[in-house]
């Protein structure tokens, strides 16, 4: 079992490194966790948007 996680600063972003990703792995994928992280700095609300890929690898 292994896992790739990524953080981008926008859901378009996001979706575009997971869906290459997946696109590149030659296995099963277990599970996908996402979240989303709200911070606010001055008048700037800053989004992190992340997910963890858990995957089997075929050998």
């Amino acid at each position: 079992m292994k896992v790739k996680c990524f953080d981008e600063n926008t859901e378009k972003d996001l979706e575009g490194k997971i869906n290459a990703f997946l696109s590149s792995i030659k296995g099963d994928i277990m599970d996908i966790k996402y979240e989303v992280a709200i911070g606010i700095q001055g008048e700037d609300q800053i989004y992190c948007f992340s997910a963890m890929v858990i995957y089997f690898e075929k050998e």
